[in-house]
């Protein structure tokens, strides 16, 4: 019997690919690998083309998703490929590492990933993090572990196993382990006993080369496995007691950019593209790889030619030479991409690092992997709906006129819902309603969210009625502070009232509700939208607050705007849209009065959003349009002596553009809004209200460019100083042609004045003074 404990590095293609020779040499009857027991029966799937990595093993507890952890694997990951090994072998596989029933058990709520790394893991409360690569590397004299590490076995053609052990084991002399970390690797001693009582003679324990001392002692290969180990019962004490909960497990896709260190993962790495190359081609891997980054620089329609290429894989070597390293590695690889392939830009050097150093690879499952019924519902629309997950960035328009288009955008809006954010709504290049478009980046997280979600139903749609009808009565929004919180997010389905109308509990806000009904008809859910506004309906009748109403008007007109252009059914809008706007009419006249400023400019937001969203209001046959009944209440509230400037001048300013007011009655509010009577700020708060639709005005009406002109110009310059502030708030916020065009008319109103001047002169008058200055001057008329 014996027992041969290799350690590796987790995601080194170099370790992975000795590995794979080494289990070839050793030809096990068991391979041991770091991870989850409860993973053991998912192996098999390994056998799926199907199963494509980067995957990862994802172990969460039923009902409490955001206790979950997750153990990432790629093509070029040591235990990956061990677990192929067995797998084309016949031989069982078996994780050894702490069950996640006792690790999830005793974490805080807050998904993260496993490291199965050569390095120390992170350490507990009172213990020190070794680093054992960057110990080693310092030793040997480098700045760089990763180069180190580099050179030493990922350029080799084999790894030495026995010589990373005995490193190990220096390293870790004298380290006392915390808690945790002397718990996992009892449990692996423990799993490696129990191979040897099942009978297997030829056992591998694949796991991080930081555990090899822990696992393999003293002993060597062909001897009795177990010298200078902890005994059973140490174990067996360590082990006792320890808290557990129910556990889950099953294979996700992940991508390379999550196994990037940059992504918080602590034993990723920094280029898994380049890793990923390196164990792929290990023949002549830098003329591979600086002949893919000219296509890829030529796919962007940069120029890269065969003689970049050429130059660029001479400058690697002599770098490479210069520097002392057996192969090229990244580092030398990069400098030559900057310094030939891209002549200096360090913007196509972005563009190689995105997509070949860190990489667009995103793994697949097999339809055979476990999963809860709402993420198999989902592989079926994206099948459906050919919307492929993909790990980068992509830009997506939809064309809403368009069936498959429309049948996106549900989906997508469906699953904002849920909290599953693989879609981003972007700014429209389109000024129409029938487009969307829309930024689609899978993560792996999602597949939690949709497990979170799996409690509201078993189909997207489903789910997603369940889950507005919770947010109606109160329930929090999903996201990652629900995640955090370790909580569902409210009452499980079917929990509220059937009725409708008791919905929307007194703590859901009206503009809340009315964004909900927006996003109902967004994601197409007939079945929601009318318990969403019966409870709109009960929530605004308590609701006396005018500022709430207005705030809640504008998603409700949107919301029948959405309903006319997408064929949806919104029964029921009309009649809370003209409620909503009767209350508004009538409560707005107390609203503006008595109001500061800092009040006086929230309630100019709210008066500009009714405004707009009246404007896309159609009156039924037979009734007052809602634009005449909006422009007599703004004309009733305008007449008010007590209105903040800000207000007045921002209604006088509606009504003008409305047709409902001439310029001659314009002319004469301005004139009374700057008098003397009334305070310089007062005054400037006017006409930044009256101003705040555009600054052309002034340049098409003389007359009132003229009232601001001699206003400015009779102020004193104490007043000014105070009102200047304004004033640049005002004008800064206009276009810079509408400034200068205002600039320019100002300056031709002077000329103006001055040439009046010039006209009014008498000259019988003035001949007086022209003979005085002639006589100074010692000179006579006509000279």
């Amino acid at each position: 019997m014996s027992v041969s404990v290799l350690g590796v590095r987790h995601h080194g293609p170099g370790s992975a690919r000795s590995l794979r020779d080494e289990l070839e040499r050793l030809k096990p009857d068991i391979v041991l690998i770091e991870g989850p027991p409860e993973a053991d029966e998912l192996v098999a799937l390994a056998k799926d083309p199907g199963l494509e990595p980067p995957v990862a093993l994802l172990a969460h507890v039923p009902g409490e998703p955001s206790k979950a952890a997750f153990w990432p694997f790629a093509v070029f990951s040591p235990e990956w490929q061990a677990i192929g090994h067995a797998v084309e072998a016949g031989v069982p596989v078996r994780f050894c590492d702490l069950p996640a029933a006792h690790s999830l058990a005793s974490r805080p709520d807050e998904p993260r990933q496993e490291s199965a790394d050569g390095r120390a893991p992170d350490s507990e409360a009172g213990a020190v993090r070794v680093d054992p690569i960057g110990t080693l590397a310092h030793a040997a004299g480098y700045d760089d572990p990763e180069r180190w590490w580099e050179d030493v076995v990922e350029h080799r053609g084999d790894t030495p196993f026995q010589v990373i052990a005995e490193a190990m084991a220096a390293v870790r002399d004298g380290h006392v382990a915390d808690e945790h970390e002397a718990r996992r690797e009892a449990f692996m001693r423990r799993t490696i006993r129990k191979a040897v009582k099942d009978g297997f003679e030829r056992i591998a324990v694949v796991c991080g080369a930081w555990h090899v001392p822990a696992l393999a002692g003293t002993s060597r290969e062909g001897a009795v496995w177990g010298a200078g180990l902890p005994t059973v019962k140490a174990d067996d004490a360590l082990l006792r007691g320890l808290p557990k909960v129910k556990t889950e497990t099953t294979w996700v896709p992940w991508t390379y950019g999550r196994l990037a260190a940059w992504s918080g993962y602590g034993a990723g790495v920094t280029s898994p593209g380049w890793y990923h190359h390196l164990f792929a081609a290990a023949d002549r891997p830098v003329e591979r790889w600086l002949t893919a980054a000219a296509g890829v620089l030529r796919e962007e329609d940069l120029p890269a030619s065969s003689a970049h290429v050429i130059e660029a894989v001479r400058l690697t070597q002599s770098l490479a030479v210069l520097r002392g390293r057996p192969l090229a590695g990244l580092a030398e690889v990069t400098e030559a991409v900057r310094a030939v392939l891209c002549e200096g830009d360090d913007l196509p050097v972005e563009l190689i690092q995105r997509r070949m150093v860190v990489g667009e690879r995103l793994g697949r499952v097999p339809d055979a992997t476990p999963m809860v019924p709402l993420q198999r519902h989902l592989r079926e629309e994206h099948r459906r709906l050919k919307l492929k997950p993909e790990a980068l960035d992509r830009e997506h328009d939809l064309d809403l006129r368009k069936p498959l288009d429309l049948e996106r955008s549900r989906l997508l809006h469906r699953l904002r819902l849920l909290g599953v954010e693989w879609g981003t709504p972007q700014e429209s290049r389109s000024k129409g309603t029938f487009r969307e478009s829309w930024s689609l980046a899978w993560r792996p997280e999602f597949d939690i969210d949709l497990i979170e979600a799996s409690a509201w139903g078993t189909t997207v749609p489903a789910a997603a009625t369940a889950r507005v009808r919770d947010l109606a009565d109160g329930g929090r929004a999903p996201g990652p502070a629900t995640r955090r919180a370790g909580s569902g997010g409210g009452a499980p389905p079917g929990s509220g009232t059937s009725g409708g109308g008791q919905g929307g509990a007194p703590d859901v806000s009206l503009a809340s509700l009315t964004g909900l009904v927006e996003r109902c008809l967004l994601a197409d859910l007939p079945d929601a939208l009318p318990y969403v506004l019966d409870s709109l309906s009960a929530r605004a009748a308590l609701d006396s607050d005018v500022t709430h109403l207005m705030a809640a008007l504008p998603a409700m007109v949107r919301a029948q705007r959405y309903g006319d252009v997408r064929g949806t059914p919104a029964a029921g809008l009309a009649t809370i849209v003209d409620a909503l706007l009767t209350r508004v009419c009538v409560g707005l006249g107390g609203a503006v009065t008595g109001l500061d400023d800092d009040a006086a400019r929230d309630l100019l937001r709210h008066i500009d959003g009714v405004h707009a969203a009246v404007a896309l209001l159609d009156g039924a046959a037979g009734e007052e349009a809602p634009q005449r009944r909006w422009l007599a209440t703004l004309r009733g509230a305008s007449g008010r002596s007590d209105l903040h400037g800000l207000i007045e001048g921002r209604l006088t300013r509606i009504l003008l553009d409305a047709g409902d007011l001439d310029a001659a009655e314009v002319g004469s509010r301005m004139s009374r809004a700057m008098s003397a009577g009334h305070p310089p700020a007062r005054a400037a708060a006017w006409i930044e209200g009256f101003l705040s639709g555009g600054g052309l005005l002034l340049v098409h009406d003389a007359r009132l460019l003229a009232l601001v002109d001699d206003w400015l110009t009779g102020l004193a310059p104490e007043t000014f100083v105070d009102v200047l502030p304004l004033l640049r708030r005002t004008f800064g916020a206009f276009a810079a042609p509408e400034r200068r065009s205002i600039g320019s008319r100002v300056r031709s109103l002077g000329a103006a004045e001055s040439a009046a001047v010039v006209e009014d002169i008498d000259d019988a008058r003035a001949a007086a003074a022209v003979r005085t200055v002639l006589m100074i001057l010692g000179k006579t008329e006509g000279e």
